[in-house]
């Protein structure tokens, strides 16, 4: 039985793979998309049942398709889902679901790959893995499985009702870590937030949300850095978008931590660094501002002013006295969650693919790997890139590299080149 062939094999039907499908199409590439599960399946089932995008519906988008509804909203989690499904269908993604990647090796003496999957092998001239950079939960190896506590990760939460009875600690203060520990406050928890380095966006500022102000200030497109790559950033479309403030939380009955440093007979340590992190991520706050005034005066628009958004509260007890131990028993700790991010598995790769941590070589998304490229990876190419509209613009600039690069394999000379006579 021949094995099928195709152009290029996207490998994920998220918001990366559908938008890598739509510029192939464009290029008129010839492409299958693979899905283990279905379209956006991350959305549907990793991702607790009130979360929003912390983007408005008017700017976290693909540009050939608006959300249904208020442009300004924080659209839930399933719609989002809904969103691309909806995209897919219009652009004839040819995604095919419920089939999964196990293995890509070159092919022997021709350029392409052969893929293995779970319908059977696929060889492809090109392979774009559009899986992103959140597969596998990461758990700090810190508390034994022994300890009696429950503990789960951001991406296994759904809702309060979830949990055992009793407090919880969170640990991890960025997007996810922080709208959980507010809904579990809200949802009369004893709540213990472990807060590490982080940057705190205002959510809105002189009538423009945070999104348009990084837009008008080039700072969607920063590239990375060391630094860049790794921050932490505190920002949530809950409630209908307000800014993250720890002080906020805190004054609520959150008890507020250092980072977690370790874990002994019971007990939880914590560093000395809370108020350094959340004076820092106030200090970030203030820039944002900072710059956008200078923007607006600089362009003279017609903006009112919020002296307001400049107030900081005074430091909570827990912020002055920090604890720096917590016997989790004692405390009536139940549950640990852990918001501490993902790890990427791409052992299914040429193992060149990748390099010794285990991270994809690639240039912009282009791989190390000839005919081997990335999408949806954050800081792919710049601040944007992990964005829902920041890849679909990555997703061009890989769909254009493999269709020039095509286009030299597709080359062949009308005459022999002149050589130089002996």
């Amino acid at each position: 039985m021949p094995i099928e062939q195709t152009d290029v094999l996207v490998i994920g039907a998220g918001q990366a793979g559908i938008a890598a499908s739509e510029h192939l199409s464009l290029h008129g590439i010839r492409h299958i998309v693979l899905e283990r599960k279905r379209i956006a399946e991350r959305w549907r089932s990793e991702r607790w049942d009130s979360l929003v995008a912390n983007g408005p519906a008017w700017h976290d988008r693909f540009p050939g398709l608006d959300f249904a509804g208020d442009p300004e909203a924080f659209v839930p989690k399933e719609a989002v889902a809904d969103y691309f499904e909806a995209y897919a269908k219009k652009i004839d993604a040819p995604v095919r679901c419920g089939v999964e990647v196990t293995r890509v090796t070159r092919l022997s003496g021709r350029p392409g790959f052969r893929v293995e999957t779970s319908a059977g092998p696929i060889e492809a001239g090109q392979v774009i893995s559009a899986t992103g950079a959140f597969q596998t939960p990461s758990i700090p190896p810190l508390v034994p499985q022994t300890s009696g506590l429950t503990q789960i990760h951001s991406s296994q939460y759904r809702n309060p009702a979830q949990l055992p009875e009793g407090a919880v600690l969170v640990v991890g203060a960025g997007s996810s870590g922080v709208q959980i520990a507010d809904e579990l406050l809200a949802a009369g928890r004893e709540v213990y937030l472990s807060v590490g380095p982080h940057d705190r966006p205002p959510r809105a500022y002189r009538g423009r949300d945070f999104v348009w102000w990084l837009g008008v200030l080039n700072k969607w497109d920063a590239e990375a850095n060391p630094a860049s790559e790794h921050t932490t950033i505190a920002v949530s479309g809950a409630h209908g978008g307000v800014t993250v403030d720890f002080r906020r939380l805190a004054a609520r009955g959150m008890v507020l931590l250092g980072r977690t440093e370790g874990f002994e007979a019971g007990t939880m340590r914590f560093s000395q660094d809370l108020a350094a992190n959340i004076a820092a991520g106030d200090a970030n706050y203030l820039s944002l501002l900072d710059e956008a005034d200078a923007y607006v005066a600089a362009n003279g628009l017609d903006l009112p002013e919020e002296p307001e958004a400049r107030v900081i509260g005074a430091d909570p007890a827990c912020m002055t006295d920090p604890v720096l131990s917590l016997d989790l028993a004692a405390a009536g700790v139940t549950t640990i969650l852990w918001a501490t991010g993902f790890t990427s598995d791409y052992g299914w790769l040429p193992a060149e693919a990748v390099d010794a941590g285990g991270k994809p070589r690639h240039q912009r998304g282009v791989g190390a790997v000839p005919g081997v490229y990335f999408l949806g990876l954050p800081w792919q190419s710049r601040r944007g890139s992990s964005f829902i509209w920041g890849v679909w613009h990555d997703a061009k600039y890989v769909a254009d590299h493999i269709a020039k690069q095509r286009g030299y394999l597709a080359y062949a000379p009308t005459r022999q080149p002149v050589t130089e006579p002996a």
